[in-house]
């Protein structure tokens, strides 16, 4: 009965799905690590990105499916989840969000200065995204901004410092998120018309919301691109930012305005395996051309 307790749990917030942001976690740390102290992460430090990386995860997911549970629950596609069904109960998910937020604190708690004091502001965004699709159609953006804190959290966390450089970084990945969750939210644009839940699509329609997706993801591109003139990578990053752009290129390749069946293709294993082809890529650079 525990393990299928806890097996709900993995489901109800997407624990696979932890390969989005996790590699660009690890890309901010040692890529940081790097630019800023000329020197490799500890394992230490490491541990402890991946447990708060965990806790923020698990928190907001858990936050979402609490404070979205009457919508999941009018939605069809969404009826099903752990909430709405009746396999998880307010109380349960509310001390499990809780759980995830102390692990996140005393992950952070573990790391440096720096980092607890912009905790704060990584549990307002972490709590907030999940009501601006209630008021803005600029929802999208706000996720990126806030899953973009993976990246930029790893980047602190193993420096204590925040440069234009990490800025940078936090923007690209923050533009990737917004562009893919634009494309994600076109299977729900007539829920969202019924029931007055604001997104790009469903304040533009199908067709130019891809094609504003599109331009997030070209800003995505340029970031990836911005990055090896403003660092010391070299040419083997430059392969893994191409192949990069050509997932993304491949990712609307797959959707069209009157073609979304394969909208699940496009948004959980191309994106899972962008993130872990830039990850590889400025890894390989790093160790084995720079020879951290």
């Amino acid at each position: 009965m525990k393990l299928q307790k806890i097996k709900i749990f993995l489901e109800m917030i997407k624990f696979e799905h932890t390969i989005f942001a996790l590699p660009f976690a690890f890309m901010g740390a040692v890529l940081g690590s790097v630019v800023e102290l000329h020197r490799l992460p500890g394992w230490s430090t490491i541990g402890w990105i991946i447990l708060a990386m965990v806790g923020a995860r698990s928190a907001a997911m858990g936050l979402n499916r609490l404070i979205d549970k009457k919508i999941d629950k009018k939605n069809p596609r969404t009826s099903g989840r752990a909430l709405p069904a009746g396999l998880l109960s307010s109380v349960e998910v509310a001390v499990f969000i809780v759980i995830s937020f102390i692990l996140l604190f005393v992950a952070a708690s573990r790391l440096n200065p720096l980092a607890m004091k912009l905790l704060p502001i990584a549990v307002v965004m972490l709590v907030g995204y999940s009501y601006t699709k209630r008021f803005t159609w600029l929802c999208h953006v706000f996720l990126g901004l806030t899953i973009g804190l993976a990246p930029l959290g790893g980047w602190v966390a193993a420096t204590g410092i925040v440069d234009w450089t990490a800025i940078i970084f936090y923007l690209t990945v923050a533009f990737w998120t917004a562009g893919f969750d634009v494309i994600y939210a076109c299977q729900d644009i007539g829920f969202d018309k019924q029931n007055g839940i604001k997104s790009i699509p469903q304040r533009f329609g199908i067709s130019k919301a891809l094609w504003i997706a599109r331009g997030f993801h070209a800003a995505t591109a340029v970031g990836l691109i911005v990055m090896l003139l403003i660092t010391d990578l070299s040419w083997v990053y430059l392969i893994g930012a191409i192949v990069a752009s050509g997932i993304l290129f491949y990712e609307h390749r797959l959707v069209s305005p009157n073609d979304l069946s394969r909208l699940n293709t496009a948004f959980f294993t191309m994106n899972g395996v962008l993130s872990v082809v830039v990850f590889a890529f400025t890894l390989f650079d790093l160790l084995v051309l720079h020879k951290w």
